[in-house]
């Protein structure tokens, strides 16, 4: 019932074909929100200096994971599909290897620079400092990003593994593998940052987190490889898998680098845009920004995990010389996502205040407030941002990642970050500035990318994609 082969994916129903390869990326993605929810309670109940420093950190910890795992992950998933559904196995092992190659000399580098870095980029991120800021959550941010800088290679070759599975059509496996992220994350998250006495595990605090979670990410390519060695996804390991060339360093990059780029662009508006919220509202408000984008990430799990599977069904269909069903796929995908997110939206904009309180039970008084207010405006931006995603997704497969980027710029540095920074410095009405600018840019790409989706696929966008990818 729930195997999907390429002719169901190139030939059968695409409402099927998608909601089946999406079932299990949508499990996982829950999964991975549940993976940073427990670091949330578990750090909130340790110290509100945790909380804020982990807050601190984050946009960092992103975009190391932008630049180490994103590219790789998107152009082995896009390679993979489209070569399988141009039925050119071999071309599909190549392109495996090539990524775990390209994500380990990525992670090497990166890390390094981040574990020496970590102090120095701590201070930057907090040059304009509240009156009163606990000293506490600037060593926290720093101990977590060293942690997590030197656990990127594994962190890298667990996405890299999970984007080949899901390529292939096999979107269980990558569950299985975020399954195991998750529950080793989870059974050593309380271990390692409480402490276990009879063990002799000492209380690490957040430094405890970041070693769970570079743990986790060591487990799922562990899980992964065993699954791969054991004939799972038969035809996806061979020799070639073993001897990735430049040439295909060069086209995988080709295709995954303005991905990357893309979500270094995210990610270091929303580092500046800390650095505003931390101006304006002091571990208050950053306690209220962490909160909304830990519920946020749970509302755009759907979104998420149909992208993913977008981004195969449309790349498969590509390769089989199928653009039709490649322009459908994105669109169906637009209104399942779109249509989803604004229930979501809706269950949110009612109980904002529970919400926060069952993830950080000690948030009170003005971070309390601030969070209310917070996961208000965001909810009005939830359809608007599943459709963003999809429409993005559907760019992606046909090789078209540096409209994605391009969109991305648009959003977080042309309309949010100045909406913010204006609010916050010039005119003064505090940090909802920031909350407002999230969701106003939101809207916005949306709005545009489909415009634009629809007059490509107009010009002939989808009809050249499929004959690169079958060539």
């Amino acid at each position: 019932m729930f195997e999907l082969s390429t002719e169901d994916i190139t030939e059968g129903s695409l409402l099927r074909a998608l909601l089946l390869l999406a079932a299990p990326l949508l499990v996982q993605q829950l999964a991975l929100v549940a993976n940073q929810v427990a670091d949330l309670v578990f750090l909130g109940r340790f110290s509100g200096a945790a909380v804020a420093g982990v807050s601190l950190a984050f946009p960092a910890v992103v975009l190391l994971f932008a630049v180490v795992a994103v590219g790789p992950f998107v152009g082995t998933q896009v390679l993979v599909s489209q070569r399988v559904g141009a039925d050119d196995r071999a071309g599909a092992r190549r392109a495996l290897g090539t990524g775990l190659a390209t994500a380990v000399a990525l992670a090497l580098a990166v890390g390094a620079v981040a574990y020496l870095a970590a102090p120095a980029l701590v201070d930057l991120l907090t040059a304009v400092r509240p009156a009163g800021t606990d000293p506490a959550v600037e060593r926290a941010a720093v101990d977590y990003l060293r942690v997590v800088g030197l656990g990127l290679v594994a962190i890298g070759l667990g996405d890299t593994l999970e984007a080949g599975f899901v390529g292939w059509g096999d979107s269980r496996a990558s569950l299985y593998i975020n399954l195991a992220t998750v529950g080793t994350n989870v059974v050593l998250d309380p271990l390692l940052i409480f402490g276990f006495a009879p063990l002799g595990v000492p209380s690490l605090g957040v430094t405890g987190a970041g070693l769970a979670l570079v743990c986790g990410s060591l487990a799922a390519f562990v899980l992964g490889a065993a699954m791969l060695a054991a004939g799972r996804a038969k035809g996806l390991v061979g020799s070639e898998t073993f001897a990735p060339d430049l040439e295909e360093v060069r086209e995988l990059l080709d295709i995954g680098g303005p991905s990357a780029a893309q979500q270094v662009a995210r990610q270091s508006v929303r580092l500046v845009v800390v650095v505003v919220v931390f101006a304006a509202a002091g571990g208050a408000g950053l306690a209220a920004y962490f909160v909304g984008a830990r519920v946020a990430a749970v509302a755009f799990v759907p979104a998420i995990g149909l992208q993913q599977a977008a981004q195969s069904v449309v790349g498969q269909n590509l390769g089989a010389e199928r653009p039709d069903r490649a322009g459908r796929t994105t669109w169906l995908g637009v209104g399942i996502a779109a249509g989803g997110l604004a229930v979501v939206g809706a269950a949110q904009w009612f109980v904002p205040g529970d919400l926060a309180v069952l993830l950080v039970p000690e948030l009170s008084g003005e971070a309390l407030a601030l969070a209310e207010q917070y996961l208000r405006i965001l909810a009005y931006g939830y359809p608007a941002i599943g459709a963003a995603y999809l429409l993005e997704g559907g760019f992606n497969a046909a090789r078209r990642t540096r409209t994605s980027f391009v969109a991305t710029l648009c959003q977080f540095w042309a309309i949010r970050l100045p909406i913010a920074a204006a609010g916050v410095f010039l005119l003064g009405y505090g940090v909802q500035s920031v909350f407002w600018a999230v969701t106003i840019s939101n809207v916005v790409v949306a709005v545009g990318l489909a415009v634009y989706y629809h007059r490509e696929v107009d010009r002939g966008m989808l009809g050249r994609a499929a004959e690169t990818a079958s060539g």
